[in-house]
């Protein structure tokens, strides 16, 4: 019996059969080779947009963690659900209304990558209108590399007359970004929890340990290839050089 939560283990093999989640020899926009590649833009059938949307849903009703801010938790109450263009967009839809399937009715808006001149105008659709209110918004993200993306959407939103109070990823791939003036490893998480204001700020629905604990419970079960085996080494060596802790 998978020691994960149920809704990760379902996530991690429907991402699996429709190739999403990838093993193998990748080079990322940092150089970096890895051993597996995450493309949340093919998760597109129902089943897996449902798995999905049941994923972040659990995620964002989680409580907060021992290590989080005791003053706060953003994710407990947020009006506005924000997806970015493009693969947001579907996320935080799919998110809103199983949410509401909970007893939590939160509005979606997304922007667009071109300005619209006509009708409603502008490039965020679905932002709340005739209201002064300060609309407490929670961003909803793939996989996160940098965090520059997130970091301009969280402008986008202040604009708007918003406030992110927080972030949720489909994963976290647990590795430093950036080294510091005093040699800390630096992770896009840790970078993004600083600008919002305090750690717990950044949640995720699968972090590279959940990969590597999946690929470790198959293999105990017997279940895995001996290229499987082989890219379990990987993923701990590739951990190893660039993995950074996160809570």
């Amino acid at each position: 019996m998978s020691s994960l939560d149920s809704y990760k283990t379902q996530l991690l093999e429907e991402a699996a059969r429709v190739g999403a989640l990838k093993f193998g020899n990748f080079t990322l926009k940092s150089g970096r080779k890895s051993p597996y590649f995450f493309n949340a833009g093919l998760m597109s059938d129902g089943t897996i947009l449902h798995t999905v949307a049941q994923a972040y849903a659990a995620t964002l009703c989680a409580p907060a963690s021992d290590d989080d801010d005791p003053m706060a938790n953003p994710f407990s109450d947020f009006d506005i659900l924000f997806g970015p263009a493009y693969k947001g967009i579907s996320l935080a839809a799919c998110t809103a209304l199983v949410l509401s399937m909970h007893g939590r009715d939160v509005r979606f808006a997304y922007d667009r990558k071109e300005v619209k001149d006509h009708g409603e105008g502008g490039n965020v659709v679905g932002w709340p209108s005739g209201c002064n209110q300060k609309w407490r918004v929670v961003i909803v993200d793939d996989v996160m590399t940098t965090g520059l993306a997130a970091s301009s959407t969280i402008k986008l939103v202040a604009r708007q007359g918003g406030e992110v109070v927080g972030v949720v990823q489909l994963l976290d791939r647990e590795e430093f970004s950036e080294i510091d003036e005093h040699g800390c490893k630096i992770s896009s998480v840790m970078k993004l929890e600083t600008l919002l204001g305090g750690k717990g700020k950044v949640r995720s629905v699968l972090k590279m340990r959940d990969l590597v604990q999946w690929l470790e419970e198959k293999e105990a079960q017997g279940q895995t290839t001996e290229e499987e085996k082989k890219t379990l080494q990987e993923m701990r060596e590739y951990r190893e050089t660039y993995g950074v802790s996160s809570s």
